[in-house]
């Protein structure tokens, strides 16, 4: 690891540690010529399918896409913002855990509610309303009497 420092390539780990429920090593280090310490960070770098449209098109998973569409869903909600956070890793461990090169959007849509179920049905009516493409009064009261009974 080179020091930000000074550049040298001559550094050692003084400590290391498991963070984010073991997906990640913090690494404290110390610069060999400078002394100067510094932390790292260290995660596994895995790829995720790419995300099959409805129309066909296939495109890359973007993290940023799924945050902004869950945060849209969750606006003005009481959520705590780790909560959230929780739940995208989640996301994105199901896609990983599924093997598949490609997944379709519609399992991803699948994913999105599950999880914004269990945060905030308010944020799930509103995520299911839009993705679900409702068009009148009966579906939503069909979903909120289905979000009763569970």
């Amino acid at each position: 690891m080179r020091c930000p420092f000074c550049a040298t390539q001559d550094t050692r780990v003084l400590d290391s540690r498991l963070i984010n429920e073991g997906d990640q090593v913090r690494r404290r280090r110390e610069c060999n010529v400078c002394k100067e310490r510094f932390t790292t960070f260290e995660m596994v770098e895995l790829t995720l399918p790419r995300i099959v449209k409805r129309d066909g098109n296939r495109e890359p998973f973007e993290e940023s896409k799924l945050r902004s569409g869950m945060l849209k869903a969750l606006e003005k909600r009481p959520v705590d913002s780790d909560a959230i956070e929780a739940s995208i890793t989640r996301i994105k461990k199901a896609l990983m855990a599924t093997g598949d090169r490609e997944v379709p959007v519609q399992e991803l849509g699948e994913q999105v509610m599950k999880e914004l179920s269990s945060l905030d049905h308010v944020a799930y009516v509103r995520f299911a309303s839009v993705y679900r493409s409702f068009q009148d009064v009966s579906e939503f009261t069909d979903m909120i009497e289905n979000l009763q009974i569970k």
